[in-house]
């Protein structure tokens, strides 16, 4: 299953990345959605690359299907990992991959920020791959649809705080 959105902000490229790779923004944003147990295992920006892990425990965005709750329980330990590199002055690039700790599945993605001064955009393409046999399609969409509900809700949030 895959995702394409695309996410304007109203601010500034180089506003935008630093907010990303801001601490006290990152317990804010998380702590508006909901999130627990934050933590923040690595975070560091330089001129032309960036790194941002954080564990933290999270709800589904809709109830759990009958037939994944022996895999998604009611709070999940999620660990979300980000490789971002500037590409040019114009664009920054991220890898990211997410797992949810007991999900047999892989949700990975990259994200491309791309703008200037005045405004940017952040195109985000995530893919969710699940192996296991009968049931890898309804996880898989199931994970796609809940990570869609929550990229939009954070979405929604970064905008709010910047």
């Amino acid at each position: 299953m895959e995702l394409n959105l695309e996410h304007p902000y109203e601010r500034g490229l180089e506003q935008v990345i630093e907010r990303f790779f801001d601490e006290t923004h990152i317990r804010r944003k998380n702590d508006q959605l909901g999130a627990r147990n934050l933590e923040v295992t690595e975070l560091k920006k330089d001129e032309a690359a960036a790194k941002l892990v954080i564990e933290r425990e999270m709800q589904a965005s809709a109830p759990v299907p009958g037939v994944l709750s022996g895999f998604h329980r009611e709070w999940n330990r999620v660990r979300q990992e980000e490789h971002w590199f500037r590409k040019d002055d114009n664009e920054w690039h991220c890898e990211f991959r997410v797992r949810i700790e007991g999900v047999p599945a892989r949700i990975k993605g990259v994200m491309r920020l791309l703008g200037n001064g005045e405004r940017c955009i952040n195109y985000v393409n995530l893919s969710v791959l699940c192996d296991v046999p009968f049931l890898g399609r309804k996880i898989a969409k199931f994970l796609a649809d809940d990570s869609h509900a929550k990229i939009e809700r954070e979405y929604a949030v970064i905008r709010q705080l910047l």
